[in-house]
């Protein structure tokens, strides 16, 4: 298990890009945190590490985003608005399984039952209006 404390959103970020390193393509990052605990930013931490140079906003609309402007493809799922296995499949979510990309799932929690083995989970907290207690858990960490 991992955890930082991070006490701004470019610590989040370059918490993120530093995490990134130990990610290889096939990875599935499942995020949990609630509205404003910054996994947005961990996201573009994330694509900045894996040496994407996309600009990296919330999927929310569009329920997935692809970043494949650099070395690995990063693909970045919100699931807010799921709530069904017809829904998920809709998203095209299994297909991304397999694209040899990082995932990032935003509101896991919503899909649960249908994350692969293997996922790696990641917690924002928040500690106060600026901290956020951020850890990550797995078979490699």
């Amino acid at each position: 298990m991992i955890t930082f404390t991070s006490h701004s959103t470019a610590e989040t970020e370059q918490f993120a890009a530093g995490f990134a390193a130990e990610l290889r393509p096939g990875d599935v990052v499942a995020c949990r945190g609630g509205m404003g605990m910054g996994k947005t930013a961990f996201a573009r931490g994330l694509a900045r590490g894996l040496g994407l140079v996309d600009d990296v906003s919330s999927p929310t609309f569009a329920l997935v985003h692809e970043y494949t402007n650099g070395n690995i493809p990063l693909y970045h799922f919100d699931m807010y608005r799921v709530s069904g296995f017809d829904e998920l499949y809709s998203t095209g979510f299994f297909d991304y399984l397999d694209q040899g990309g990082v995932l990032f799932i935003e509101w896991s929690e919503n899909i649960e039952s249908a994350l692969p083995p293997g996922t790696i989970a990641l917690t924002l907290a928040r500690v106060d209006d600026n901290t956020r207690e951020i850890t990550i858990e797995g078979e490699r960490f």
